[in-house]
């Protein structure tokens, strides 16, 4: 492609079938690239500033060099454009807005002109190349691929596809992993992206879908869909959890992710260089989950706090170890697996806290209510958490408490509710102290105890309550309430609306 004007037409289209070929590219974009090239050096002979073009006709192969004039009226641009009157003594039929077109001598290229329109070819076809690859991996994100390892650059490696390249990050390999030249790759499309230098093709061997996928094709349940992989959890390289759900009672799981003799997770762990794989059981339980995702280890005792995603498990003293694993490994893959934060307590020190939990709240009864450690025991026993709920609870509640009767109830919420009291007046008297404005008190949700921490965080007027996100009221009350996001979103909002009433006072006047 040195001189396009030495080829003769024949084989100008006989180079652009090789080329396409090659490059896996419509032959139609090699021959407008050599279009786009001619014209080029068209402009560069005849002047840039004239219309030029280039045409190759499709099926003879002959190249046409057009000067290109509209017919305008009035003429701004001599060079690319005709006045009417002298459109029509060439065609009498011109109108404005046509272009007549000139055909001009065929150029000799010489050496520059002639490497100036191999540059374009090359950049064109390297464009559509380009195109070619995105279209058609664009849509295989998720898939896994096999390649050949073609260059290593700074512990990146280079994949050749077949009809692209892609790029393994050093960041995806596994630890201790490496490729040489010629070696296969087998690895996982996680992103594909169009870029300046072209499309780029994102491998990943460390992706926990990766995982799953190669599960799939050696477990035929997978692929039809018998059984679900429903959540994935690695630390590349050493350990990983995969939880699995039959959709057919008849056949279990987890067996049939193992295979026989584990002949079906080892081809998987073989292709992770010995990653050791967890197969769990999925639940639609989140205990039971957590408590299965915890295996090897062995579970006494759970407790859910579901606002906060969050769940405490209980394990035998000899079992701490193993459920919080080598550097916290194993509770850290159950947590990823599960979707919730889990806290790890030995028995030992469940019970230990369970006491000191049980001293507080008979200290802080004693002291509220003025009552002995027997009814404030009592009171710990049956439940109550906090001096609110002996206030406020039916009366019935209180007296069918063993040893209690109507009398000793009605006595303890008069006790509880004039301690309440008390308490509001002294928040109250601080809120007024820190200056935090009536509207704000007057929103529904917000308690004497949160006015008092709002105030010592600087917030004071609806504005200041109005600016503030969802997470940082949760984290300004923190000690004095305990909100979930919705609340807390409840109330800003709330404190939001005296805005759009504004607005709406605002707009009624441009209405009428």
């Amino acid at each position: 492609m040195e001189n396009l004007a030495t080829y003769s037409p024949f084989e100008l289209l006989q180079t652009a079938d090789i080329v396409a070929r090659d490059k896996g590219i419509d032959r139609d974009e090699v021959l407008q690239a050599m279009e786009q090239a001619i014209q080029k050096a068209g402009r560069s002979k005849y002047g840039q500033e004239y219309d030029i073009r280039a045409e190759i006709d499709r099926k003879s192969g002959e190249i046409r060099l057009l000067r290109f004039r509209e017919v305008a009226d009035p003429v701004e641009n001599e060079a690319t454009q005709i006045a009417l009157a002298e459109a029509k003594r060439v065609n009498s039929e011109a109108e404005i807005g046509d272009f007549l077109t000139d055909p001009l001598p065929p150029i000799d290229f010489g050496r520059i002109a002639a490497q100036t329109a191999k540059q374009v070819i090359v950049q064109k076809v390297r464009d559509a190349e380009r195109a070619r690859q995105y279209k058609e991996f664009k849509d295989r994100v998720g898939e896994i691929v096999n390649g050949l390892a073609k260059r290593v650059e700074f512990g990146n490696v280079v994949v050749d596809l077949g009809r692209a390249e892609a790029i393994l990050r050093r960041d995806e390999l596994l630890p201790r992993e490496s490729f040489r030249q010629g070696e296969r790759v087998r690895a996982y499309i996680y992103d594909v992206r169009q870029e300046t230098r072209g499309p780029q093709i994102f491998l990943s061997r460390t992706h926990p879908q990766f995982m799953a996928k190669l599960f799939a094709q050696e477990v035929p349940e997978i692929y039809d869909g018998i059984i679900e992989i429903r959540a994935v959890a690695r630390d590349p390289g050493s350990r990983a959890k995969i939880a699995v759900l039959s959709n057919d009672s008849g056949i279990d799981p987890v067996g049939a992710c193992v295979g026989m003799r584990g002949s079906r997770v080892q081809a998987v762990v073989a292709e992770l260089q010995g990653e050791k794989i967890d197969i769990i059981p999925w639940s639609a339980d989140p205990a039971t989950f957590v408590v299965n995702a915890l295996a090897p280890a062995e579970v006494a005792k759970v407790v859910m706090d579901e606002e906060q995603r969050r769940i405490e498990v209980v394990v035998p003293d000899e079992q701490l170890s193993l459920a919080i694993g080598r550097r916290g490994q194993n509770v850290r893959l159950a947590s990823q697996l599960t979707g919730w934060d889990i806290d790890i307590l030995t028995e030992a020190e469940e019970s230990e806290r369970r006491t000191e939990e049980f001293r507080t709240r008979s200290q802080m009864f004693i002291e509220a209510l003025d009552i002995d450690d027997v009814i404030a025991h009592l009171l710990v026993t049956e439940g109550f958490t906090s001096v609110e709920e002996v206030g406020y609870v039916p009366l019935e509640d209180l007296a069918g408490i063993e040893g209690f009767d109507e009398e000793v109830a009605a006595e303890l919420q008069e006790r509880a509710r004039s301690f309440i009291a008390r308490k509001n007046e002294q928040l109250e008297a601080r809120r007024h102290e820190l200056g935090v404005s009536d509207e704000v008190a007057a929103l529904s949700g917000v308690t004497p105890a949160m006015l008092v921490a709002l105030g010592e965080k600087g917030v004071k007027t609806l504005d200041d309550l109005a600016d503030l996100a969802g997470d940082e009221l949760i984290e300004a009350v923190q000690g004095s309430a305990s909100l979930t996001q919705d609340e807390a979103n409840a109330i800003i909002m709330a404190a939001r609306a005296h805005w759009f009433e504004g607005a709406d006072a605002a707009a009624a006047p441009a209405q009428e």
